[in-house]
């Protein structure tokens, strides 16, 4: 299969895509338009109060963005514009309510349209609020499933997952569908519906307590660490992956024998190549540390630096679900891909690190006094207790120190006792969310991928191949790069 093939599948077809203002999202959108102008139509789902409102957010946060740039001029402005009034339909829906919340004759009549529906609409904060991840990673998928077994011809439904879903399980970790109630801790059984009804009783409770002024945390807080506490309690690092796993348990419960492909990229970096080198939007998991490595904001983390990170870059993760989506065309049954990295080209933490302190000598920082920040490379520890040991004494003493004084001249230190707070409080963060990446023991197989590999020819327009790339030379003149003029802001 070339290409051409690939693109062809989609000439003449109407698809519906959720996610399409995220960041991957962004990029299939942009990717089918480019490769198959000639489609029929594409619907794009948003959360909006109306059709105007949908239409003025895929203008703003969609086709505005200058990863369309090169769409955008391979057509002219004019015929760039014309592309998008034929072919993209906004749809204002919420994707965490039952057939998007939009009425019985929009959805008979979208039923009727419908090829494909490619299911990416995520919350991806690994500290989202429980009830918002529960709906949108969880809930959602099941909407979804419900909705594309209405489509009478439907050819496909591809759902964007991610291959940590399998929470912090050791080993090879295979291409495999997740039971209805398995966790990676042996003997816990998960109640998905039982979890739903948790949240509505602590949201209750808390809504009570409010109205006779008797809380003592915000909603907004409570919920974030009873996702938390869940998604620990049962073996995953985080609520994105614990609500992801089960939005993948309720899609394999209920798919009955829908065609279903499954994508589970593993950490998501900027774009290789395709539709140019280096676009990124936000921090994600492994710039975060970037970002902390650029403001040389941080002394010490925590971690393994011979440990390898199984990162993809988004380009290739668009590639490799365009060419999934063709080789299994109206092909009943469920197939599962990790698209990763680590058993064709590892990429160490050795490897990051040096290609930050490399860039970041080539392209000295400054603090807003124009004073050059010192390019240092941070300590590494190994274990927890040497970690909490380190920070009392260099970090946490020094702070507590200096909160006193402040209390006591609070116009001389508070601003900077504040500074310094919130740099600390923000380290704990990352730890808290992090560290279960840093000791990850668990290693993504990807035999389905590397069979896909072989369905295409490997050129750059679908390209997803992983030992295609250099990963310092990618980190140096890519990512790092990329992270400072679009992540770092995030």
């Amino acid at each position: 299969m070339d290409a051409t093939s690939v693109a062809g599948c989609f000439r003449d077809k109407t698809i519906l895509v959720t996610g399409s203002t995220g960041f991957l999202g962004k990029l299939l959108v942009e990717k089918i338009l480019r490769v198959q102008p000639n489609l029929k139509k594409l619907y794009l789902v948003v959360r909006a109060s109306n059709a105007a409102s949908a239409e003025q957010r895929i203008l703003s946060e969609v086709l505005g963005k200058d990863l369309f740039n090169t769409t955008r001029e391979k057509h002219g402005l004019d015929g760039f514009e014309k592309l998008i009034k034929e072919k993209i339909i906004p749809l204002a829906g919420d994707t965490g309510t039952q057939n998007f919340g939009l009425d019985s004759s929009t959805v008979n009549d979208l039923c009727k349209e419908i090829d494909v529906i490619i299911h990416g609409a995520a919350t991806t904060s690994f500290y989202e609020r429980y009830d918002v991840a529960l709906a949108s990673n969880a809930l959602a998928a099941q909407y979804i499933c419900e909705l594309a077994k209405k489509c009478r011809n439907l050819k496909m439904l591809l759902h964007v997952s991610t291959a940590f879903v399998t929470g912090t399980r050791e080993g090879l970790l295979l291409e495999k569908e997740l039971l209805m109630g398995e966790t990676p801790r042996p003997g816990y059984c998960l109640d998905i519906r039982a979890e739903s009804r948790l949240v509505q009783k602590v949201k209750t409770e808390l809504r009570a307590a409010k109205r006779t002024g008797s809380e003592q945390s915000s909603e907004k807080t409570t919920m974030k660490e009873l996702g938390l506490k869940r998604a620990c309690h049962f073996g995953w690092p985080n609520v994105y992956t614990f609500t992801k796993a089960m939005g993948e348990m309720l899609l394999a419960h209920e798919r009955g024998d829908l065609p279903v492909v499954i994508m589970r990229p593993a950490m998501v970096t900027s774009t290789f190549q395709d539709p140019f080198p280096g676009w990124i939007e936000g921090a994600r998991t492994i710039d975060a540390l970037i970002v902390a490595y650029t403001e040389q904001a941080f002394p010490c983390f925590i971690g393994d630096r011979k440990n390898i990170i199984d990162a993809v870059p988004a380009d290739m993760v668009v590639n490799a679900t365009l060419v999934a989506m063709a080789v299994h065309w109206n092909e009943k049954g469920q197939i599962i891909y990790n698209v990763c990295s680590a058993l064709q080209n590892p990429l160490s933490g050795y490897v990051l690190e040096d290609a930050c302190w490399d860039y970041f000598s080539k392209h000295p920082r400054v603090q807003e006094d124009g004073k050059p920040i010192q390019n240092k490379r941070p300590y590494v520890f190994k274990s927890f207790t040497l970690f909490r040991a380190y920070l009392i004494l260099v970090c946490k003493l020094p702070l507590e120190m200096l909160h006193a004084v402040s209390l006591l001249f609070p116009g001389l230190f508070s601003q900077s006792y504040n500074k310094h707070n919130r740099r600390y409080n923000f380290l704990m963060l990352l730890v808290k969310l992090y560290a279960p990446y840093a000791f990850f023991e668990g290693c993504f197989d990807d035999t389905n991928t590397r069979r896909l590999v072989t369905e295409v020819k490997m050129d750059v327009i679908f390209n997803f191949d992983p030992r295609s790339m250099d990963w310092h030379s990618y980190l140096l003149n890519v990512h790092v790069p990329a992270v400072i003029k679009y992540g770092r802001k995030s």
